[in-house]
């Protein structure tokens, strides 16, 4: 039987996080956009995903839920996600399933593809590497062996970076191909910001630059480099610094901002759901992570036209490019942070050229032209 046409509508299941990290933004983004485009695209999740707008014609959000029981000190979340995708497979009568995450959300797939085809139906699966569940869960020995065949029976396997894709072949015995499709940005909702609209002067009365961070605040992101970053860069050059988001890093950085003096010039603003609106405001982004597959905070910053600042930990170079989007620098080497912060915003010639340059090259990850690399995959399971 031939392919499916790539102009008829799928109906796809989409199980993902429904934080404000990267995996769950970019599975949510790419579920909305393909429901513009005309597909059926039904959210499976722990609660609904923080930027899912379920208004959409033909997106649907379905909530895993189920009853504790004294039996179970821990509450069995992949037995009954496994249940829910078995359940919304058969109502809607699911093409394919799409699991950003491969724990728990592959080996939960393979399980409802197996319950599935003993009734004679089919449900292909497409995972989603993202980072921390190959680089971080992915190196305990309690869930490698899971993981890895996990990875292996999916019907497609995608990694968001090229870093990604090599750790994932170097710590697992991965016998299959991974497609690398890189995380994307909707460069639209950056368009048409101005300084009045970003309230840049509520932030910075007296014209300082703006110096700013946009994370889940885990140890990993290494804020208090950035916060010693920060000490040395007042030092030269009166600069704000807001940081975006919460995590259970937040009390110590409150704690070491006071510690060194800062925490006049620094702004904590907690989580803010349309960071687009946030990051007009910016004038150099700085990105201090000990670990990245990707850096999705960095490529939002570009498409904002904000110079980054960043280490190079994983795929983040194949984001910030060193000495034309942004500056790199190697992680914990919070000094050289702070000459490259200073190098930017004491040179308005190159601040604009570098903001220029980072516009252009977000426009190479915008999700019109990543999407279709996911299409292509979709179509090609469905024969």
């Amino acid at each position: 039987m031939d392919l499916f046409k790539k102009d008829e509508k799928l109906k796809i299941g989409v199980v993902c996080y429904p934080t404000f990290g990267g995996s769950g933004v970019l599975a949510t983004e790419l579920g909305m956009q393909l429901a513009r485009d005309g597909h059926q695209v039904h959210f499976i999740a722990s609660e609904k995903p923080v930027k899912l707008d379920t208004s959409l014609e033909g997106l649907f959000f379905h909530q895993v839920t189920f009853n504790s029981y004294p039996l179970f000190q821990y509450d069995p979340y992949e037995i009954a996600l496994t249940s829910k995708i078995v359940a919304v497979s058969k109502a809607f009568d699911l093409q394919l399933l799409h699991v950003h995450y491969a724990l728990p959300h592959a080996s939960a797939a393979y399980f409802a593809k197996q319950i599935l085809a003993k009734e004679g139906r089919s449900l292909p699966f497409v995972t989603t590497l993202h980072g921390t569940d190959i680089t971080v869960v992915g190196k305990d020995a309690a869930f490698a062996p899971v993981i890895a065949f996990s990875i292996n029976q999916s019907d497609i396997v995608t990694s968001v970076s090229n870093s990604l894709r090599a750790d994932t072949f170097q710590f697992f015995d991965i016998d299959r191909e991974i497609v690398v499709i890189p995380n994307f940005v909707c460069n639209a909702k950056y368009e048409n910001r101005s300084a009045i609209h970003c309230h840049k002067d509520v932030y910075a009365p007296n014209g300082e630059p703006i110096l700013m961070h946009i994370s889940n605040f885990r140890k990993v992101k290494r804020i208090d480099d950035i916060l010693h970053a920060f000490q040395l860069v007042l030092q030269e050059k009166a600069c704000k610094l807001i940081l975006i988001g919460d995590g259970p890093e937040r009390q110590v950085i409150e704690a070491l901002a006071m510690q060194l003096g800062v925490e006049e010039h620094v702004i904590f603003t907690g989580e803010i759901k349309d960071t687009e609106v946030a990051l007009c405001a910016a004038d150099v982004f700085i990105l201090a992570s000990a670990n990245e597959s990707f850096g999705l905070a960095a490529l939002e910053a570009m498409a904002a036209s904000v110079p980054v600042v960043s280490t190079n930990s994983g795929g983040i170079p194949e984001v910030n490019l060193d000495g034309v989007t942004g500056l790199v620098n190697e992680v914990g080497a919070f000094e050289t942070m702070a000459k490259n912060v200073l190098r930017i915003v004491s040179d308005d010639q190159l601040q604009s050229k570098m903001a220029k340059a980072a516009k252009n090259r977000a426009e190479l990850f915008d999700i019109k032209v990543v999407l279709p690399q996911y299409l292509d995959l979709f179509y090609s399971l469905l024969k």
